[in-house]
């Protein structure tokens, strides 16, 4: 049975570091953001040696930027709802007062002082851009050092890894981290965060344009606080080019009630162990009690065709991410040969193999499963699924003379079906498997952002966790 190595997750009495229910204090005086900021670095330096979720802290930057956001607190001038709160970054974003190394050899001392649109935004609106998170090598599968906070021992998901592990250790209460299989959706799940992975192109990526299924999130600790952090960013910098921004409401979508979700189970479902499929079922059931209709495939045709449409969506993801990534990454590893892994030139090695007719025949199947989604979606409010097969897998690390791993970071199959499909996610950390957490996902039809929230956040709210030791 898995079990946790270190500090047991509940999600029934987790309390998470959050900012929206402080923001009280700083308009009377009683706390401000510089002495929030100040707690963060002190949870950073406890923490930091084991988790080891950040690639760069710039602690003067923050400082500076947190006393200037508490005189507009103190006068009445703030600049939005998040001006103060501390955010980290995925160090694939570009920061001009941080490196952006990608955690990547061949990038070390990469730094281009200039601001990803995002990281831009955040700044217009007050926060505290305060450090760069681990992410997996350029985003791919080969793992930094970041350790999950509940078991040292085991993966936090990636390849944001370090924006899921430090919002889960209370290091910062949001972080931004980015997607094109299952990036944001689950570190959210293996460290019991919330997680908002928006409709495709709903967030502008500023320089990370390069694949057609990348995506910027939030991780929080909180719906409140995940919503208020994106649609800051949305309302500022816009969507992707050609594409429409995150639409909705300037403060968090109220709670509202499905009244019939689909059950996806996916390729995920052959896979999934006992202990996580239980928990998963009395999650459901619970669901069920409380008077809304769950269909699934075995009692709906319209949810076997939805099954159907997004078999070996893995594949199809990977396809088409490594085909639109090779050239770059051909040119890196000639480059710097020494600088590359080995899992990115296997990976480069397997698009070079592919054909343009290849990409194509991907491009195709991900269109026909777009349009089963859109012919289905609408007979239920969402779909709900497990964000991630089970907790977060052991990772000892690779081994000398042996094969590498082919997902050290945790399997994505749960997650490939939304990136695909282009659709809004919000993960929400409801179960917990021998003392780890194991999130569910909540997913929307493209532009549905919004409405997925409120429904998880309904969700959340309403439907006890389940613990299954």
């Amino acid at each position: 049975m898995t079990e946790s190595k270190g500090e047991s997750y509940d999600p029934k009495t987790f309390q998470g570091l959050t900012f929206h229910d402080v923001t009280e204090k700083f308009r009377d005086g009683s706390d401000t953001p510089r002495d929030y900021l100040e707690r963060c670095i002190e949870t950073i330096a406890a923490r930091e040696p084991a988790v080891k979720a950040f690639a760069a802290l710039n602690e003067d930057g923050a400082r500076e930027a947190a006393d200037a956001s508490t005189a507009r607190w103190k006068n009445g001038r703030t600049l939005s709802a998040i001006d103060g709160m501390p955010v980290a970054i995925k160090d694939l974003l570009e920061t001009k007062d941080m490196p952006t190394q990608m955690g990547c050899d061949a990038y070390e001392g990469n730094f281009p002082k200039r601001d990803n649109a995002a990281v831009w935004a955040l700044r217009q609106a007050g926060a505290v851009v305060f450090g760069k998170t681990v992410t997996a090598e350029l985003g791919g599968s080969h793992p930094g050092p970041t350790t999950n906070p509940y078991d040292p021992d085991r993966t936090p998901g990636g390849s944001s890894s370090g924006s899921g592990a430090a919002v889960a250790a209370g290091m910062v209460p949001t972080a931004i981290g980015t997607q094109v299989g299952g990036s944001i959706i689950r570190p959210a799940a293996f460290c019991g965060n919330v997680a908002l992975k928006p409709s495709q192109g709903a967030i502008n990526r500023g320089e990370r344009q390069a694949t057609s299924m990348s995506t910027h999130g939030v991780h929080a600790n909180s719906i409140e606080d995940m919503w208020q952090v994106a649609i800051e960013i949305a309302a500022r910098a816009g969507g992707d080019r050609g594409a429409m921004a995150l639409a909705g409401p300037s403060t968090p979508p109220p709670a509202v009630k499905p009244a019939r979700l689909i059950v996806l189970e996916s390729d995920g479902w052959a896979v999934l162990d006992d202990a996580s499929k239980s928990a998963f079922e009395i999650l459901m059931e619970s669901v069920q009690s409380q008077g809304i209709e769950l269909l699934r495939r075995r009692n709906a045709a319209s949810v076997e065709a939805l099954e159907k449409a997004v078999e070996g969506a893995g594949d199809i993801c990977n396809g088409i991410t490594a085909w639109e990534n090779h050239w770059a990454l051909r040119n890196l590893i000639d480059e710097k040969p020494e600088g590359v892994s080995q899992r990115i030139k296997n990976t480069v090695a397997k698009a070079e193999a592919m054909t343009p007719e290849d990409y194509q025949l991907r491009l195709l199947q991900r269109a026909k499963a777009q349009a089963a989604h859109a012919q289905v979606g609408g007979i239920a409010d969402a779909v709900v699924a497990l964000a991630c097969p089970g907790p977060a897998p052991l990772w000892p690390g690779d081994k000398p003379g042996e094969p590498l791993a082919p997902r050290p970071t945790g399997d994505a199959i749960y997650n490939y079906p939304s990136s695909m499909l282009f659709a809004p996610v919000v993960t929400v950390p409801l179960m917990s498997v021998g003392g780890l957490p194991v999130g569910l996902q909540v997913m929307g039809r493209p532009g549905e952002d919004a409405r997925v929230t409120a429904l998880a956040r309904w969700l959340k709210d309403a439907i006890a966790p389940v613990s299954v030791d």
